[in-house]
């Protein structure tokens, strides 16, 4: 329902309740996408101050955006996500008919800020991986999420919604839903299979719509799950480095192309659907080529041209 058949104007916050719900039905948003513009648009109208759907305007996003500029160590691409959210909400609320306007226009935004992705050296992957470490009630589990979320570079989102029945032990793969219930086919290596075969011999009457990762209540295993699980592994394993699910998703499409594998084909396992963000890996390799040039190569660091 829209502003306009109410008797009187729609708070802001219940016009973020109903946008949020909007992202969830119409564009099948993950919780991890939705608790972030959630979150950065609960900063909005706390930092904002606007209450309702016509204070937004363009000296208040001026303003707002000035503000996410002038804080001290705040990322040049965290604030253009926070931007990114409220013109997303801007444009919810222009189509719901409660803004007549389009309060960015004419709104300058910073340059997005290039950004290699961090990654693993395959050595450092096959060393946090093999970590050894007492064993406990979980350590099957956490050994599977772990070889999974590199063997098939997975979002953790991905990792939490498997079922039992999605993966393929005789073809050695599994069927994922990505963003936007967008459904593919990825190969599973032998080590997770292994891993996660295990795992499920471990767990007698699994069946196949049961979820594939259980927590400690015996519930499905959520995204920020997965996230600890590998906190914890790095700790039993005396790791000190920053690493998250994304890391081993970052490591697995650099180690492929490193190793030749078709940008398309990684696209593909990655469920990008833009060529476009695949290709960020190609920069992360190129550097990797030019260490081992500069390494290998009898002239490559020479600075005299006799």
């Amino acid at each position: 329902m829209s502003e306009s058949a109410s008797s009187a104007p729609l708070a802001l916050e219940e016009w973020r309740v109903r946008f949020l719900a909007h992202l969830r039905a119409a564009r099948n948003f993950s919780p991890h996408t939705l608790r972030a513009y959630g979150a950065d648009l609960g900063h909005f109208l706390r930092a904002g101050g606007a209450r309702l759907p016509s204070e937004v305007d363009r000296d208040r996003i001026r303003t707002y955006l000035a503000r996410l500029q002038a804080q001290t160590g705040f990322a040049r691409n965290s604030v253009l996500r926070r931007m990114s959210a409220v013109r997303s909400f801007a444009r919810y609320l222009r189509k719901e008919g409660a803004l007549s306007a389009d309060p960015f226009a004419n709104v300058p935004m910073p340059k997005k800020q290039p950004r290699l992705p961090r990654f693993l050296s395959e050595a450092e992957m096959a060393e946090l991986l093999d970590a050894a470490f007492k064993q406990g009630r979980f350590s099957a589990r956490d050994k599977a999420v772990l070889e999974l979320l590199y063997s098939s570079g997975l979002r953790r989102s991905e990792v939490s919604s498997l079922n039992v029945g999605d993966l393929d032990f005789f073809s050695g793969a599994a069927r994922v839903m990505g963003k936007g219930g967008a459904e593919r086919l990825v190969p599973v290596g032998s080590r997770s299979m292994a891993a996660l075969k295990r795992y499920l011999d471990a767990r007698p009457g699994a069946h196949g719509g049961d979820p594939l990762f259980l927590n400690w209540r015996g519930q499905r295993l959520s995204d920020q799950g997965v996230a600890v699980i590998l906190r914890r592994w790095m700790a039993a394993a005396g790791w000190h480095k920053k690493v998250t699910p994304h890391v081993f998703r970052h490591s697995f499409a650099t180690h492929l192309l490193n190793q030749g594998c078709d940008l398309r084909a990684v696209q593909e396992m990655l469920g990008h659907k833009n060529l476009a963000t695949t290709q960020v890996y190609t920069h992360v390799s190129l550097e990797r080529l030019k260490d081992v040039y500069k390494t290998a190569h009898p002239r490559a660091s020479r600075t005299d041209a006799g």
